[in-house]
């Protein structure tokens, strides 16, 4: 399942569902209060896992934006 955020974001990036699957199977994963963020080539996916087989896809970000509000938390 992925919410409107991310496939806008999606759009927006011009990231398809196989890049979000890599990134869910291969990407470096950190685990969050409500999930996991799991970061692969220039883009990371925030997601939740539910059930076996099931995720929900609640936000994807390229790692420059991540960066961006890291830098714009310090100041």
């Amino acid at each position: 399942m992925i919410t409107k955020h991310a496939r806008d974001m999606m759009f927006e990036l011009g990231i398809d569902e196989n890049q979000i699957i890599r990134a869910i199977k291969h990407g470096a994963k950190i685990k969050q209060t409500n999930g996991y963020l799991s970061s692969y080539t220039y883009f990371k996916v925030a997601y939740k896992k539910i059930g076996e087989d099931y995720y929900k896809i609640k936000t994807v970000m390229a790692e420059w934006e991540q960066n961006a509000m890291n830098v714009a938390g310090r100041l």
